[in-house]
């Protein structure tokens, strides 16, 4: 039984021997391998370069153009309506919807019956007014000429007055002479107040006959402008809208028949925003009148007409905001009232602005600009304007190269290849590698568990080449050392 324990613990010491011995033969196996690690040395670790489309940043004058929506609206817009009312026995030839009218064209006639007769009427009074003053003149030159005989027979009269008072002073008249010669004399004074009565009859009844001509020929002129108005003109030429009669209607006083548009005087009414509006005013807040471009989009069809600001409304409409503005459209040509279009408003120039894309701008309105040794840096710059997809910003970017679009893995101090326009159409650049780069690269290929199958078969081919795309060997290698 001794035998067999100390056997048994011979046994255990021979195995734990054995054990320590395999620990450091491992330790030292491991020592070694690091040794010759670091004495052949491994891949470098590469930093990584991204790509980066990066465009010149050049200051100049650069003029923004706002976009605003309008409607457009005929400057020249006449309601027809009959002056008066009845029956329309006439109408011009392409009185109706769309219809052209020339300047000066008679549209439409209302029956003339009753105006004609009215105008004959008024003629005849004042034709009877005429010759009531013609009599009364008559009657006035008639009572003249018996004043003179009334004073030429009181003339008479007291001339026998003082002969018959002579002869009585003489003693051979009588008192009863002179008595008779005076009752003459009074009568004859009466006759003649008689007859200057009748004279300011007459020129009362001349007065009143030169205002009943005046009368008459008021009733004759309103007569005529009634008749006259039985005929519709068209005031300027154009074409016709809200056609409502036919030949035959009847139509009341002050009816609306028609409206008249002329379609080559045109202007757009837009809305502004209080800022924009800001940007169109001068020293003394007046509009500068600023160009305009209208554009109608029609399936896919632009329709475009330039024009100029040249008032803005006085008042805010109700429930509105901003700045409601007119523009004079010059040729106009496809246009018309009540189209909805877009109207690109030009303002004034900004000096010393750089035009960058949208994405080249960040949230807190900075950029990344390059350094000299391609390295990104982050610069603020001042948002002047939005332009659709392009950004009007102003900052220490002259002669910069900065970064077109930009990604989160971007930043401040990274290195990047930067790829400008027109770089593209370049031949790529060719490396030509020495084999145990060449076998690096494709042991690392083969063994990349990531790399699809079908990618793999693509980069091995191109590894056998005698030169190799550059782009694909940086690439692989950053990834090596990473």
């Amino acid at each position: 039984m001794r035998f067999l324990g100390r056997s048994l613990v011979g046994l255990f010491l021979l195995a734990l021997t054995a054990g320590l011995l395999g620990w450091a033969a491992q330790i030292t196996y491991s020592a070694l391998e690091d040794r010759r690690t670091r004495e052949t040395g491994g891949p470098p670790a590469r930093e990584r370069v991204l790509a980066a489309n990066v465009i010149a940043a050049t200051p100049g004058s650069i003029t923004p153009v706002m976009t605003a929506f309008g409607e457009v609206r005929a400057r020249r817009v006449l309601e027809l309506r009959a002056p008066s009312a009845g029956r329309i026995v006439e109408l011009a030839d392409g009185f109706e919807d769309g219809g052209t009218v020339t300047t000066g064209q008679i549209l439409l006639r209302i029956d003339p019956s009753e105006a004609e007769a009215d105008l004959s009427v008024a003629r005849a009074e004042l034709a009877g007014a005429e010759a009531e003053l013609r009599d009364a003149e008559r009657a006035l030159t008639l009572a003249r000429s018996e004043l003179v005989g009334a004073q030429a027979q009181r003339d008479l009269q007291a001339a026998a007055l003082r002969r018959q008072k002579d002869l009585l002073q003489r003693g051979v008249g009588s008192t009863a002479a002179v008595e008779t010669a005076e009752l003459s004399l009074s009568a004859a004074e009466q006759t003649i107040l008689s007859r200057r009565g009748s004279i300011a009859q007459a020129e009362t009844r001349i007065d009143t006959a030169r205002l009943a001509i005046e009368r008459a020929r008021i009733a004759l002129d309103n007569a005529s402008r009634d008749l006259t108005d039985r005929t519709v003109v068209a005031d300027f030429g154009g074409q016709l809208s809200e056609v409502s009669v036919l030949r035959g209607s009847l139509v009341s006083s002050n009816e609306k028949v028609a409206t008249l548009i002329d379609p080559d005087d045109l202007e757009v009414i837009f809305s502004l925003s209080a800022a924009q509006h800001a940007r169109l005013l001068d020293e003394r807040g007046e509009l500068i009148g600023a160009q305009i471009r209208a554009v109608l989009d029609v399936q896919g069809l632009s329709l475009a007409a330039a024009g100029t600001i040249t008032r803005e409304s006085a008042t805010v409409g109700a429930s509105q905001t901003g700045r409601r503005v007119f523009a004079t459209l010059d040729q106009a040509k496809g246009f018309r009232p009540g189209d909805f279009l877009r109207v690109e408003v030009q303002e004034p120039a900004i000096e010393h602005a750089i035009r960058l894309p949208a994405t080249a701008l960040s949230p807190q309105s900075t950029v990344l600009a390059l350094t000299e040794d391609d390295r990104l840096e982050e610069i603020a710059v001042e948002l002047l304007r939005r332009q659709g997809d392009d950004v009007l910003v102003s900052g220490p970017l002259e002669g910069r190269d900065v970064v077109a679009e930009r990604t989160p893995a971007l930043g401040s101090g990274i290195k990047v290849r930067p790829l400008r326009p027109g770089a593209a159409l370049a031949p790529p650049a060719l490396v030509t590698l020495d084999p145990e780069r060449r076998a690096r690269l494709k042991a690392y290929v083969q063994a990349n568990t990531r790399i699809p199958e079908g990618r793999k078969a693509r980069l091995l081919p191109q590894l056998e080449d005698k030169e190799v795309p550059a782009e694909i060997v940086e690439r692989l290698e950053s990834r090596m050392g990473g």
